[in-house]
């Protein structure tokens, strides 16, 4: 990646603050993912959470659906 290149993300949700592509079929393909390099299968839900919410910080930025924010 080029330094001082824009970033793309956050991107804003499609509808206000819901978007139907972040669906659980995204978190799951995202764990299959992690698991295909190596890592550990994601199959505890408090793993999945926080890979859940990791996904959405990224995709929609850290204040996003955060009554404080």
């Amino acid at each position: 990646m080029r330094a001082g290149a824009e970033r793309l993300y956050p991107v804003a949700p499609l509808d206000g603050d819901n978007d139907r592509r972040f669906t659980v079929g995204l978190l799951f393909d995202m764990a299959r993912v992690v698991e295909a390099h190596g890592y550990p299968p994601l199959t505890r839900g408090g793993d999945l959470v926080e890979l859940q919410l990791a996904l959405f910080r990224f995709l929609y930025g850290p204040g996003l659906g955060r009554a404080d924010a």
